[in-house]
């Protein structure tokens, strides 16, 4: 390998199942192993099923046959582009100090068939993958460990379902943080957009916000959470339904940006004005929120610095060592701007009320 990496390929030892004993069990020939293990077209999709359930049954791992692409490789699934940017954003200064060059493959649609981007990663074989997202599947994870590409997940929103490295943010604290600025400037009626329920940090997020209310004695009203897809349009539909009702709430916390621009939408559409008539919060940071009207308070992923976290881990594990900690998560951090202010037509406490009432009900911009 190049720039340095350990070159962790080896022999095969003594007892190590082999090529010819995978072909025998599988009743193919090696060539036919080979091409599985390469991601080659050529091989029937039942007969590559059953070489690739061989190989995770008896824990297949390939010695030193083929060196590997002076590459990195980074898989997208389900996000928005501005996400991805930041992340290679990360990425790249790190494979570059070690002479490596960094490609991406989109995964549009997982159930497709063909071949699987594990298969097609293969095929490159770059000295490993950095899978932005939880759900590659266990055969996905086990065909590219028994052609030895080391695999790091990294997923903004959760974290893996299964044993490997991995890099995410802390979604919990970030989730308390929000809530707790919202009732700091006196909201109590406080709605939630919140993300999917099946993704683990969208529920980390809503936790987040749950425990911090009922720490402050506020406890958060079913009535006024909604889930769904980290989507403007979901934002913007689930916003509407939330906002348009006589007891809508006075702060809106969503699950992610996008979805928020969608509460902003929404807001507009009802004719309500942030944030004197509506606080709305945000998570992740992206640039739209210093760009939209007004600009977004939201809860920082340090999505860069994620990306570099990653890279580094995958770069310990391509060169034969393990990482310090297998699951490492980075902080996030409150950035405050002008969606926020305390409520107005509703019952104000906390703090920043006290300011708010002596400027005669007169928000100032942050």
């Amino acid at each position: 390998m190049t720039g340095g990496i350990a070159d962790g390929r080896r022999g095969r030892r003594r007892g190590e199942l082999t090529v010819g004993t995978i072909a025998r069990l599988a009743g193919v020939s090696k060539p036919t192993v080979s091409k599985v293990l390469n991601g080659r077209a050529g091989v029937a999709s039942e007969t590559r099923q059953r070489v690739e359930a061989l190989l995770r049954e008896h824990g297949y791992r390939r010695p030193d046959a083929v060196a590997p692409s002076a590459m990195l490789e980074v898989v997208f699934y389900g996000l928005e582009s501005h996400m991805a940017v930041e992340i290679m954003r990360g990425v790249e200064p790190v494979a570059r100090e070690h002479e490596l060059a960094v490609a991406f493959t989109e995964v549009l649609d997982p159930t497709a068939t063909g071949r699987s981007w594990a298969e097609q990663l293969l095929a490159r074989h770059p000295v490993g993958v950095i899978a932005v997202y939880s759900a590659f599947t266990p055969e996905q994870h086990a065909l590219l460990a028994a052609s030895a590409i080391p695999l790091v997940a990294l997923d903004p929103s959760g974290e893996p379902l299964h044993a490997i490295p991995s890099v995410g943010a802390t979604n919990w604290s970030g989730g308390i943080t929000a809530a707790r600025h919202l009732l700091d400037l006196g909201h109590r009626r406080i709605g939630v957009v919140g993300g999917p329920p099946d993704s683990l940090g969208a529920r980390a997020r809503l936790e987040g916000c749950r425990a911090a209310m009922d720490g402050a004695g506020t406890p958060l009203e079913d009535r006024l959470v909604r889930t769904g897809a980290f989507t403007f349009e979901q934002g913007r539909e689930l916003g509407r339904d939330l906002l348009d009702r006589p007891d809508r709430p006075t702060a809106v916390l969503c699950g992610n940006d996008l979805q928020a621009l969608g509460v902003y939408a929404a807001s507009w559409q009802l004719g309500l004005r942030i944030p004197q008539d509506v606080s709305v919060v945000g998570f992740d940071d992206i640039d739209n929120t210093r760009w939209c009207c007004p600009p977004m308070t939201t809860v920082r992923q340090p999505l860069a610095e994620m990306g570099a976290t990653a890279a580094r881990m995958l770069l310990t594990l391509a060169g034969g060592g393990a990482p310090d900690q297998p699951r490492v998560e980075l902080t996030t951090t409150l950035v405050v701007r002008e969606s926020t202010a305390p409520p107005i037509d509703h019952d104000i406490a906390g703090p920043a009320a006290e300011i708010h009432r002596a400027n005669g009900g007169i928000t100032k911009k942050r």
